[in-house]
């Protein structure tokens, strides 16, 4: 649907009218616009299952988990917290500007423009469309832009929002390592492979900016690596997966084909181990393990976003920080390790938007936790309270008083001025009572 020039300029004149009419600001409003949109979500659930099931092939607990479950999550917790969040804070004042007091407001920052995404579909929109209409939504002026999806795109965003001085926050995901450490109890290994097939091909069947991207393990354990990952695929998705209701759909033909592609490289082929099979009539791709294919190919320099997972070996598990620190910045690391040591180097030598130890996307469904990423895997952070504060300005209040009046704040300058203000920016005021005392030079 493509919408014209002038349905987007009356949809945003719409948009500014209420907020200039004040009533966005107010508790009871962003309360009601909170319960309106989880009764909207109650009352439509089994429609939003068909959709979903009809355009990705989501099983309604995938879709529950990843997409409605989390917005209802999300609203309980901003219906428990709005009152604090949009409450004045009291801010502490230098003794020197006393009897003065100080405050920070939040306030609704303007008429926002959200570009969401297509792997978790669901969400409430004012304006649907293509690339088209985005181009339309980027001529006008907005307070701020959101945007998810690739970097590509996000570059073109930011040029847009450069002409209006268009603060951006961008969610772009990339390619998310995991590293997998050995563990002494047989049992642990296994918990971890299970979460990484849940974590690869349980999100959207890979169609994840937060899913697993390749798996870092050393080379004697991928053997075993390889045998536990096909017997959990089995289990998780029967003998074959395409019968299966717990393996969503690759989203179009045009993803599809990028994706097919990816195997198009006879030594990416080569490399696989598992699975591989396709079929597009149905849009089907089955989830794939590949050993080893080549660093240098795109399956390993661009995000895969798809049901493909490569292992990559290591003499040593330590090797993981040189090779994640060796390409771009991801949007999550996940390592699963008993090894303090190891949880430390990660921590302290690598930079990521979120580090996840011990399990997948977890972090994700955490609100006091920021999601967002850092470099090329985009900036700005929402979630719980970070999104109030995304879409709010915080406004700083300063409360003055008549007295007392400093004089050696005004000309004519003196050396005597110069010293008190030397004294008052360091808020020495034993220097300052010895200064009007005449007993400091």
């Amino acid at each position: 649907m493509i919408f014209s020039m002038e349905a987007v300029e009356e949809s945003l004149a719409e948009a500014r009218q209420t907020l200039r009419s004040g009533q966005t600001r107010s508790v009871a409003w962003r309360k009601k616009q909170l319960r309106a949109l989880f009764e909207l979500i109650h009352d439509n659930e089994e429609k939003i299952f068909k959709a979903l099931d009809d355009d990705l092939g989501k099983h309604p607990t995938e879709a529950y988990r990843d997409e409605i479950g989390v917005v209802i999550k999300s609203l309980d917790y901003s219906l428990s917290n709005i009152e604090k969040w949009v409450a004045p804070k009291k801010s502490s004042v230098p003794m020197l500007f006393f009897p003065a007091k100080g405050e920070v407001i939040p306030e609704p920052l303007g008429v926002i423009l959200i570009f969401s995404c297509w792997n978790f579909p669901f969400s409430i929109k004012v304006i649907e469309g293509g690339a088209e209409t985005c181009e339309r939504l980027l001529q006008q002026k907005w307070e701020k832009i959101f945007f998810t999806g690739s970097a590509r795109v996000g570059q073109i965003v930011m040029t847009a929002a450069a002409k209006h001085l268009t603060p951006v926050v961008l969610e772009l995901g990339g390619k998310c390592p995991t590293i997998l450490d050995s563990f002494s109890n047989p049992r642990d290994f296994k918990v971890a492979i299970k979460r990484i097939v849940g974590g690869k091909w349980g999100p959207c069947s890979g169609q994840a900016c937060i899913g697993i991207d390749y798996l870092l393990v050393e080379e004697k354990l991928a053997s075993t690596l390889i045998d536990l990952l096909k017997k959990i695929i089995k289990r998780f998705y029967g003998e074959n997966p395409k019968e299966s209701k717990s393996v969503a759909r690759i989203v179009n033909k045009h993803h599809f084909a990028r994706l097919r592609n990816l195997l198009k490289d006879p030594l990416v082929a080569a490399s696989i181990v598992h699975g591989g099979s396709l079929d597009e009539d149905s849009l089907f791709i089955e989830p794939t393990i590949l050993l080893d294919p080549p660093l240098h190919s795109e399956i390993m320099t661009e995000e895969i976003f798809g049901p493909f997972l490569p292992i990559i070996t290591l003499k040593n598990i330590q090797e993981s920080i040189e090779f994640i620190n060796s390409r771009p910045k991801p949007l999550a690391i996940y390592a699963f390790t008993k090894d303090e040591t190891l949880k430390k180097r990660i921590i302290s030598e690598t930079s990521s938007g979120s580090v996840t130890f011990n399990d997948v996307m977890i972090q994700f469904l955490c609100e006091t936790l920021p999601f967002g990423g850092v470099d090329q895997s985009g900036f700005g952070r929402y979630h719980g309270k970070y999104s109030f504060d995304t879409f709010s300005h915080e406004k700083a209040i300063m409360q003055g008083s008549f007295f007392p009046e400093i004089e050696a704040r005004y000309p004519p300058w003196t050396a005597f001025k110069l010293k008190f203000i030397r004294l008052a920016y360091r808020l020495n005021y034993f220097g300052l009572v010895l200064l009007l005392l005449g007993l400091k030079r």
